[in-house]
């Protein structure tokens, strides 16, 4: 807009001076459009129309339009060639296009109460990556009809348990609520309809309930009808999202958030010039519903069992378990930001949600109870009692195993020396037999007895006693000896 005194001079600078659109444009510092609206140079470009072929039927058609709008140019173009039309189709179409009537309903502006009606909506914002889940980033968003008043939360779904957890937060953010909301046909509110008939989705129904509100659907085919909440969508699309950088869902609310408070709530109320929306609104909200006592429960509750693992699946991850609880029958409650396990009203695990996928939420406490529950299993068998009594018989095994020992033998041998003779004889004979260097091939060898005078005819020191006899002594000393009968050799031949 230029003031009167310009447009003054542009005028005496074009009809006195004969200067060009150009030059004036440059003097001025203005746009050469802004000369040409001053200077009114459309009127010396008149265009003239040319005869066309189809002037002789331009009246059959717009009396053919008249009658039958909907009817397709092809139509009458065939129509046309009977009455002796010779010209393209092409030149045809654009005077129907000009000829055809355009029907547009008009509407009166509407005029609310404070503290009367909202309008809600969801808008679609694509999709993001989160680790490796690919999830759609939707927009709730909730407008006061009469102050403009804006509440808008990101969500990673259009699920019901987020529809009602976006009324439950803009709600608290509002302190009350309005007496009706008016929304569109969708199935978290609409289940079926037939006319003025509607069958409402009963979480929805529960929800006004307990906020005293009443649910209005628009008409089938009819947006306009909620056209504060769509222009609402276009300001966000267009003044907050566009060019905006977040990396996690709660950076984007928090963002939103601060939007809606510095921006949209501080611009001018469209009902008038004179406040803000932010003005507006502190005038509603004394008008508003009394916030509830408590807010409504939107967790989404699945009932659960675990197979043979400790962790069941939820949307797309695994949440662990009390090992105590595999294999029962339980609830699992899923708010936007926890996860909780109950086993009727007592609750078993909570954790972190997690959106991405196949990921494994673990809480240490239920591996430690799993891998306790492990050893006490590996205490009941022989070789985890002799372990528990013995902890040096778990290196002698292994040696004997090393060597080609069978290592379940070796463990009912010992076994039976521990039951004989006790848990301090046999940890020392073990510990002796251990500090001997080079290790002994076997465990009979051990414990190898005391060497003995050699027998007649010169054959040398008796075998050592077999590793399957080995024992310890009646007396007690902690000395394991043999205790099969020595063998008698005679010439050289065993008998």
């Amino acid at each position: 807009m230029i003031s009167p005194e310009t447009r003054a001079l542009i005028r005496r600078y074009f009809y006195a001076e004969h200067w060009k659109i150009g030059a004036i444009a440059s003097e001025l510092g203005v746009h050469p459009d802004t000369v040409r609206n001053a200077v009114e140079s459309e009127r010396f470009h008149s265009t003239l129309m040319r005869p066309s072929l189809t002037d002789p039927y331009l009246g059959f058609v717009r009396q053919t339009l008249d009658e039958h709008p909907r009817l397709r140019a092809t139509r009458i173009h065939a129509m046309l060639r009977d009455r002796g039309y010779t010209g393209s189709i092409v030149q045809l179409r654009r005077a129907v296009a000009r000829l055809r009537p355009r029907k547009q309903e008009p509407f009166l502006q509407l005029h609310t109460l404070a503290g009367e009606q909202a309008q809600v909506d969801w808008a679609h914002f694509g999709h993001v990556m989160v680790g490796r889940a690919k999830r759609a980033l939707s927009c709730f968003v909730m407008t006061l009809s009469y102050s403009r008043a804006l509440y808008l939360e990101f969500f990673f779904d259009q699920t019901m348990e987020n529809f009602l957890r976006g009324h439950v937060h803009g709600f608290a953010a509002w302190g009350g609520q309005p007496r009706v909301i008016l929304y569109d046909n969708l199935k978290s509110v609409v289940l079926e309809r037939r006319g003025d008939q509607i069958h409402f989705n009963p979480r929805l129904i529960e929800l006004s309930g307990h906020y005293h509100f009443a649910p209005r659907p628009c008409q089938v085919r009819a947006g306009n009808q909620k056209g504060r909440v769509e222009r609402a969508i276009r300001y966000v699309r267009d003044s907050f999202w566009a060019g905006r950088v977040f990396t996690t869902l709660a950076e984007c609310n928090r963002q939103a958030w601060l939007w809606r408070d510095e921006v949209a709530h501080l611009r001018r109320w469209p009902g008038g010039d004179h406040r803000t929306v932010a003005a507006a609104f502190a005038e509603e909200q004394p008008r508003l519903l009394p916030p509830a006592q408590h807010p409504f429960p939107t967790e989404c509750i699945v009932p659960i069992q675990s197979g043979k693992t400790i962790y069941v699946r939820f949307d797309l991850n695994d949440y662990s378990i009390p090992p105590q609880a595999v294999g029962r029958p339980l609830t699992l409650a899923a708010s936007d930001t926890t996860v909780r396990i109950l086993d009727g009203a007592a609750e078993l695990a909570r954790h972190v949600r997690s959106y991405d996928r196949h990921q494994l939420v673990l809480d240490p406490a239920h591996q430690d109870a799993v891998l306790a529950l492990k050893r006490k299993s590996f205490h009941t068998t022989p070789g985890g009692r002799l372990e528990q009594a013995v902890p040096e018989s778990r290196q002698l095994l292994d040696r004997a195993f090393a060597q080609g020992e069978s290592a379940g033998a070796q463990t009912a041998q010992l076994m039976k020396l521990l039951e004989r003779h006790g848990a301090a004889a046999l940890r020392r004979a073990i510990q002796e037999a251990l500090a001997r260097n080079p290790p002994p091939r076997i465990l009979g060898g051990l414990f190898a007895p005391a060497p003995t005078a050699h027998r007649d005819r010169g054959l040398g020191p008796e075998p050592s006693s077999s590793p399957s006899h080995a024992s310890c002594s009646s007396a007690g000393s902690g000395d394991l000896r043999s205790t099969r009968p020595a063998r008698r050799w005679r010439g050289g031949t065993r008998r």
